[in-house]
């Protein structure tokens, strides 16, 4: 029986508590066969399980195998948000040998971003989905104390693991590759993302009219590569985080790179910072915001502008309807990867700025296809550079963690189902 094959891994119950398989369910297994039978009906992949498959995926396109059907079926039936996700850390299923990860996830994003397809389930099995969508805890929470321990758990990671699959500019957002952006991804290169990154930091520096003199805000300044950017034009740069560890790598190449006389970084929280400032900045910062603090946000951006002054914004974002329909949802990127994130769409920043601040938003660029080059050249990196990383500590499932979040992000922005843009506030 496929059950007793063992898996192709098995995470450490110890260190992963959340991945010990859970109680099995006979009822709720049948129903996630049911759904998987359903779903494979127009799936272009195939999933091979107990020596059946499903999908209608031909020679050549991706393919799945359940290497434990029993625990892989029961993780389905218990959290929709995670299930999937966790099968795959706990080792429970794998893409079949030739098949890419980020390839495979792929149809199963496009069935979000397709207006017909969007629901995975039928209508029946739709009314029933309260029974495994669990809500964000609340413990989650980004008041002040919340967001320093959500970002922490993130960003404060490890400085040394960031730095062995990012670019040199340790640059954590989409790159801008302009036309290449929409290269076939199996030529993406390491090699090139060092200058897409630099071509970011610059548009985003050029729309706010950044230049020598310029005082300039950088909310969520991450590692500093865009303050370090600004700086090198002559500008006086305030950059601020609340991860601590970030926080001192970022002073330290700010000193490396001669500009520690126009940075500042400070450990601070945006709804903390005071003074004006010529251009405020703030690169994918908000999904780590939370919907009940974006107008917050916002007004704490408005209230930093000098007269004349303009904010550049860049944040993924998501079709309106589908934040309305999952933004109460629990979902895997949550629980592993960005804990109290919630992305966005274009509809209610505009919202927000119109109700609640001075502002007015205006999309200035769209990145999604850049950002999932730079996906995949980070996750093609992160695996090419995965005995430095498990020498820092980090174990095969963190591995595995770390390889599905890359590319399940990838599929998201390939399919259209998530954006990434560049956005001009000013004052009305």
């Amino acid at each position: 029986m496929t059950d007793l094959i063992p898996a192709v891994h098995q995470p450490v119950a110890e260190t992963w508590p959340t991945l010990v398989a859970p109680r099995s369910n006979p009822v709720r297994r049948a129903g996630a066969l049911a759904a998987i039978r359903f779903i494979g009906k127009d799936l272009p992949a195939t999933i091979t399980m107990d020596n059946r498959t499903y999908g209608r995926g031909g020679t050549g396109d991706p393919a799945m195998r359940v290497h434990r059907s029993g625990p892989f079926l029961d993780r389905l039936s218990q959290d929709a948000g995670s299930g999937f996700g966790e099968a795959y850390l706990a080792g429970d299923w794998d893409p079949a040998p030739g098949t890419d990860l980020g390839d495979l996830l792929l149809p199963f994003a496009q069935r979000f971003s397709d207006e017909e397809k969007r629901q995975l389930l039928p209508k029946w099995a739709q009314s029933l989905r309260w029974l495994v969508t669990r809500s964000q805890p609340g413990e989650q929470e980004n008041d002040r104390a919340g967001s320093r321990q959500n970002i922490s758990r993130h960003y404060d990671l490890s400085n040394a693991m960031f730095s062995e699959f990012l670019d040199p500019t340790l640059t954590y957002s989409a790159a801008y590759f302009g036309e290449r952006a929409t290269a076939d991804l199996a030529t993406a290169s390491y090699d090139e993302l060092t200058a897409a990154q630099l071509a970011k930091l610059d548009a985003i520096l050029d729309a706010a009219g950044v230049r020598s003199g310029s005082r300039v805000l950088d909310i969520g300044c991450g590692w500093a590569s865009l303050a370090i950017r600004a700086a090198q034009r002559g500008a006086w740069v305030t950059a601020i985080t609340i991860a601590s560890q970030q926080a001192l790598l970022a002073q330290r190449r700010i000193a490396d790179s001669g500009v520690s006389d126009r940075v500042q970084v400070a450990l601070r929280d945006y709804r903390d910072q005071i003074g004006e400032f010529d251009a405020v900045l703030s690169v994918e910062m908000i999904e780590a915001v939370g919907e009940k603090y974006w107008p917050v946000y916002f007004d704490a951006i408005e209230r930093r502008l000098a007269p004349g002054g303009v904010a550049v914004v860049q944040a993924i974002v998501m079709p309106h309807e589908r934040m309305l329909a999952t933004r109460n949802t629990f979902t895997w990127v949550q629980k592993y990867i960005f804990p109290g994130g919630l992305i966005p769409s274009v509809k209610v920043i505009k919202d927000v700025t119109t109700e609640h601040t001075g502002l007015q938003a205006q999309v200035l660029r769209h990145l999604g296809p850049d950002y999932a080059r730079t996906l995949r050249i980070w996750r093609n990196r992160f695996v090419d550079q995965w005995p430095n990383i498990a020498a820092l500590g980090f174990d095969e499932t963190f591995k595995r963690m770390w390889e599905f979040y890359l590319a399940y992000s990838e599929a998201g922005f390939r399919s259209g189902y998530l954006d990434d843009v560049q956005l001009l506030l000013t004052k009305r």
